[in-house]
């Protein structure tokens, strides 16, 4: 049983933000961060049987930057 699940989160290319987890394969998109945040809890509802269920998802947003020096 997975006690925490992370995801990273990342600004889309082609707009919206997407999803995936660490260790496990889930990937989700939204076009806000409220639809990612729920899609991600449904995948990691469908993805589990209730018993293997993770007690915390954690979601880490990632941004990369570019600077030219």
């Amino acid at each position: 049983m997975a006690k925490e699940l992370i995801f990273l989160l990342e600004e889309s290319p082609e707009g919206g933000y997407q999803a995936r987890s660490l260790g496990e394969y889930i990937y989700n998109d939204g076009d806000t961060l409220e639809e990612l945040r729920e899609a991600v809890a449904d995948a990691v509802r469908c993805h589990f049987e209730e018993e293997d269920q993770p007690h915390l998802v954690r979601l880490h947003f990632v941004r990369e930057e570019s600077l030219s020096v």
